[in-house]
């Protein structure tokens, strides 16, 4: 599956448009990491517990719409976009999404 940001693929051409492809996953903090995250906040730094929790979420969410385009018959999915939104304290969305195209 080519997966991109472009609107075009080099040297394919888009034979047809299925629609939007779309994976997500909701993602809550943990009291363990929050602890550890506090006392972060105070000497400052990068929390890597949270970085490593973002990763797997955008990849689980990637991977959630690269099924759900080919469920559609999809050979590519172009200008894919990821987003996040707070669902509630301490919990937050991530979704991928992008067009599912089928190529010549």
């Amino acid at each position: 599956m080519i997966v991109t940001t472009t609107e075009t693929i080099p040297d394919k051409e888009i034979s047809e448009i299925l629609g939007i492809a779309r994976g997500s996953t909701v993602r809550a903090k943990n009291i363990g990491r929050d602890i550890f995250a506090g006392l972060k906040n105070i000497v400052g730094g990068e929390i890597s517990e949270y970085t490593r929790l973002q990763a797997e979420s955008r990849e689980q969410a990637m991977q959630r719409m690269i099924e759900d385009a080919n469920r559609m018959g999809a050979d590519a999915i172009i200008n894919v976009r990821l987003t996040t939104a707070m669902i509630m304290q301490g919990t937050a969305e991530i979704l991928a999404y992008g067009t599912a195209v089928k190529l010549k």
